[in-house]
């Protein structure tokens, strides 16, 4: 099985990264495919995120890398239907210190994996990491292949990020030099505010294509769902958060999105396009009565823009329909024979 290891950090915090690691597996695996998650974040909020009672583990991640327990363990599997989770808790945050004279320190997550997926193969494993640089940050990078880098489209969304990429960069040539930064994902996205357009046309300037198409708006059931111990595929399967993730998945495994909302804006589309009725010849822009000679060009579209004078003496662009615009120079026309 040719599994994808996958980092998801952000040295910046409260960026979407446990929501998009669990969400996204979630979506990953009701899309098939195997998924083990990886917490090593010593807050340990992707276990509490899946309900997982941190306290009253037997053994965790940490036990793993301190070289006390094997990783298959610790994994609990099947915590859903293909996912699986291995788990954290506060212990882990001793690991940075313990593990500081520790030889090989940087691979011991990658030494662990090795013999687990002999026994257990997965599609996907996705590393959740704390929001720092240090030895666990480190681990994963040096198991991993991708890099996915969540940015919340806001003001400071690229600040940090070259100290971000040049750790990468620093990995790759040391450690492991089948890392890569694959995906740059927009988070936190408000469709209301024209600074989220700006700077998420900010990133796509300075990342290219690897910025994924997928943008994970602002959803208020999203922030719900960990309080619940639930996926948003189990809290709200209508959201806009669930619609998010389901395409970003299909994005990530190459499958072609078909998500309902397109379908059903397809079909309006086509409905829409069905109720039009044919088009019909217009006169010139100079010449059509009630336009002062202001309309714009009329050609067999469906819409049109016209200019009207304000009282002002300005003049502003109206979006009209051609129906609409037929009533509109007809009454224009009438007007004027009466005035004659």
């Amino acid at each position: 099985m040719n599994t994808r290891f996958i980092t998801v950090m952000n040295q910046k915090g409260g960026v979407g990264k446990t929501t998009l690691t669990v969400n996204l597996g979630a979506a990953l695996a009701r899309g098939g495919k195997e998924v083990l998650l990886v917490d090593l974040d010593p807050q340990a909020n992707l276990s509490i995120h899946l309900n997982v009672p941190i306290n009253e583990l037997p053994c965790s991640i940490y036990d793993v890398l301190v070289g006390q327990k094997e990783l298959a363990e610790v994994v609990l599997s099947r915590l859903r239907t293909r996912l699986s989770l291995a788990p954290a808790n506060i212990d882990l945050s001793g690991a940075e210190v313990e593990l500081v004279n520790a030889v090989g320190r940087e691979t011991l997550l990658r030494d662990a994996l090795i013999p687990y997926l002999r026994e257990h193969p997965c599609d996907f494993i996705l590393f959740d990491c704390p929001p720092s640089l240090g030895i666990l940050s480190l681990n994963a990078l040096a198991a991993s292949k991708e890099v996915f880098i969540p940015i919340q489209t806001e003001f400071f969304a690229l600040q940090g990020l070259a100290k971000l990429l040049g750790v990468i960069e620093l990995i790759t040539k040391r450690l492991n030099r089948d890392l890569r930064l694959s995906r740059v994902i927009p988070t936190l996205y408000d469709t209301r505010t024209v600074l989220s357009k700006e700077v998420l046309a900010d990133i796509r300037a300075h990342f290219g294509d690897m910025v994924t198409n997928t943008k994970i708006r602002k959803n208020v059931r999203l922030a719900e769902a960990p309080s619940h111990g639930k996926t948003i595929f189990e809290y709200d399967a209508a959201s806009t958060g669930s619609e998010d993730f389901s395409a970003l998945a299909e994005e990530i495994s190459g499958r072609k999105s078909k998500s309902p909302p397109r379908r059903r804006a397809a079909r309006k589309g086509r409905a829409a396009q069905a109720a039009t009725p044919p088009a019909e010849p217009c006169a010139a822009p100079e010449t059509a009565p009630g336009n002062g000679g202001r309309a714009a060009s009329l050609k067999a579209q469906n819409l049109v823009f016209l200019k009207r004078r304000h009282k002002n003496g300005r003049a502003a662009p109206v979006r009209l329909v051609r129906r609409r615009m037929r009533r509109v120079l007809a009454r224009g026309a009438a007007a004027r024979a009466v005035r004659a």
